[in-house]
């Protein structure tokens, strides 16, 4: 049987802390696309982690369906290409809000 490992007192869901009203954001260090060895976009900094990760559930959603389209239909290279990019911007996202939660305690990027 697994067992959930605990909580730092720090991050305890359950004690309040004086930041329950601060929400964790991205910090916007994180590029993708590059173009000639400089990154062409970048994710924007001070979006709530939350909606940031919804953002990506949908960008892999997509991508999931367009790869799927991509395997089974002839010349559908415009199908893997539409993924590769949604796939990279989705990783982009992720490793930006990883960049926040590997700090410990976790860092507030608002305000």
């Amino acid at each position: 049987m697994h067992k959930q490992a605990p909580f730092p007192p720090e991050t305890d869901p359950s004690s309040p802390t004086e930041d329950t009203d601060e929400c964790l954001t991205t910090i916007g260090l994180t590029p993708f696309h590059y173009c000639n060895n400089e990154p062409l976009f970048r994710v924007n900094r001070g979006v709530p982690v939350v909606d940031a990760l919804e953002q990506v559930s949908d960008l892999l959603f997509l991508a999931r369906l367009l790869t799927a389209d991509a395997a089974y239909t002839r010349d559908s290279d415009r199908h893997a290409w539409a993924a590769h990019h949604l796939t990279s911007m989705s990783k982009a996202v992720i490793d930006d809000v990883q960049k926040v939660l590997s700090r410990w305690p976790p860092m507030k990027t608002s305000g």
